[in-house]
């Protein structure tokens, strides 16, 4: 069974991840909209929106989720 905070890590992971991406893919200069768009923000606020829920589950520990 998986822990709260197993689940917190991996949100947290999937979190940093996706935010890596866009800015990656921003500096990579793909799309025709020249600076970080509106998909773009909308990516950056889901990811830190699932980093935070990650960040929130890690302290509750080993409960299941």
């Amino acid at each position: 069974m998986i822990s709260k905070k197993q689940l917190g890590i991996a949100l947290f992971a999937f979190g940093v991840l996706v935010l890596v991406a866009v800015l990656a893919i921003d500096w990579i200069g793909a799309g025709a909209f020249n600076g970080i768009g509106p998909a773009q923000k909308a990516a950056l606020g889901a990811g830190g929106a699932i980093t935070l829920l990650g960040l929130s589950l890690i302290p509750l520990g080993d409960r299941p989720a």
